[in-house]
């Protein structure tokens, strides 16, 4: 086991550690100065910037409010419709293409609105789009990937808030194959950006353990 140094002594209760290729990072009070990935990239987790009532006030309303659609994917020329739902929203009606299928940007709602201004605030980057995940439960999760579509700012930052389940998040280095995971909070922010995308790959991972929702805003930048 490799300790990691220069993580604050102050508020950090767990290890950091690597094992047999893969970090691991879990339990510590987030320090967003502080890049999760050894190389390559840049990822800042913020942890928890909501307070329990507010990020459940958030899960309802969100549950509640935007239109879900099964995700849908185009493999080999056969159409996938996915258990997870997906919404994507903009402040125009931008299109986003990936796994071979188009989606069009509905108007921003006013709690992602309010959710964007106070990401922007928190990071000091700016968003113009976010799609929305909605896992129904521990089950249902993402394959690895990346964010590179090309209707994307190269390079741009992705901030990543989730409410709901806490579930495990992972990088792997597309060469290395070097792992990175940690536990994403409930009201917690997650930062990708820098050259993230063009070196490591990330996926929810499913787990039998969890049988509450998680609903993931991922703000970005479509280029215009």
């Amino acid at each position: 086991m490799v300790e990691i140094k220069n993580f604050p002594p102050s508020g950090t209760v767990c290890r950091t550690s690597i094992k047999n290729g893969k970090m691991e990072l879990f339990d510590k009070e987030a320090d967003p100065k502080i890049n999760l990935l050894p190389k390559d990239g840049t990822v800042n987790y913020y942890g928890k910037l909501f307070n329990q009532a507010a990020a459940e006030q958030y899960l309802e309303t969100l549950l509640h409010t935007i239109e879900w659609r099964n995700d849908e994917a185009i493999i080999f020329g056969k159409k996938i419709i996915t258990k997870r739902k997906v919404a994507w929203y903009g402040e125009n009606t931008f299109g986003y293409t990936y796994s071979n299928t188009t989606k069009f940007a509905l108007p921003w709602t006013k709690e992602l609105l309010e959710l964007k201004a106070f990401i922007v605030k928190k990071t000091g980057e700016t968003f113009n789009s976010c799609l929305l995940n909605l896992y129904h439960n521990g089950d249902e999760g993402m394959a690895w990937h990346s964010d590179g579509e090309t209707d994307l700012k190269k390079d741009g930052a992705i901030g990543s808030l989730s409410f709901g389940a806490e579930r495990k998040f992972a990088f792997k280095h597309k060469q290395t194959k070097e792992k990175v995971e940690l536990i994403l909070e409930q009201g917690s922010l997650l930062v990708m950006k820098g050259i993230t995308q063009t070196h490591w790959l990330h996926r929810l991972p499913p787990t039998r353990l969890i049988s509450k929702p998680r609903v993931n805003l991922t703000f970005r930048t479509i280029v215009l």
